[in-house]
């Protein structure tokens, strides 16, 4: 089984220093200099960067909400919105970035709150597609929490579209999944009500 969220600073040294040989000749392909000063380092710091940005295959989301969970008779509607995210396109392995908003409907049981953004980094350090990372998000909740309802929304802006192909420099994609209770028309549109809305 594998263990909870955590921190994964520290690197196993021989798939970090393959890494590293991979990017070495990478950069050589590409008609750079590896060894000039500014890049001698550079492909043992991007195998370090691509460890960390992938971590979420050596973590079990569903681990970490069982590890804070908690009987509670509370049924009203549970919200965290704006959760940042980062992750990376698995077509051309670059960025995208934006905002995860949450919700679900207690069923006798509710999650420590900092559970559901690291439930979010858990998907996004993966090779993803912003449609998957909705469906694994929502899926996780619902599975392990057993909730009356899950709602998962995101907004990102894909590196993608915007360094290369069509260029769009501000176009935003929105995904988003339901799941019991958020089925219906008018708890789902108080969701999207309550995480467009500001409190000040």
């Amino acid at each position: 089984m594998a263990p909870p969220y955590r921190s994964l600073e520290e690197y196993n040294l021989e798939i970090t220093n393959d890494v590293k040989d991979r990017y070495s000749r990478i950069i050589k392909e590409i008609g750079e200099d590896v060894d000039r000063e500014g890049l001698t380092k550079t492909p043992e710091r991007a195998a370090k960067a691509m460890l960390f940005l992938t971590q979420g295959y050596k973590q079990n989301a569903a681990e970490v909400l069982k590890s804070a969970m908690f009987k509670e008779s509370y049924n009203e509607m549970v919200i965290v919105k704006d959760i940042e995210l980062y992750s990376l396109c698995e077509h051309h392995m670059l960025p995208f970035f934006g905002k995860a908003h949450i919700a679900y409907i207690p069923n006798g049981q509710i999650v420590g709150l900092s559970k559901l953004p690291r439930v979010v980094d858990i998907f996004a350090r993966r090779l993803q597609v912003q449609e998957r990372l909705t469906e694994q998000i929502l899926d996780c909740i619902n599975d392990t929490l057993k909730p009356q309802g899950v709602a998962v929304v995101i907004e990102a802006a894909h590196m993608c579209m915007m360094m290369r192909g069509v260029q769009k420099q501000n176009s935003v994609t929105t995904t988003s999944g339901f799941r019991g209770s958020f089925e219906k028309e008018e708890t789902r549109n108080e969701f999207l009500k309550l995480i467009s809305s500001s409190l000040s």
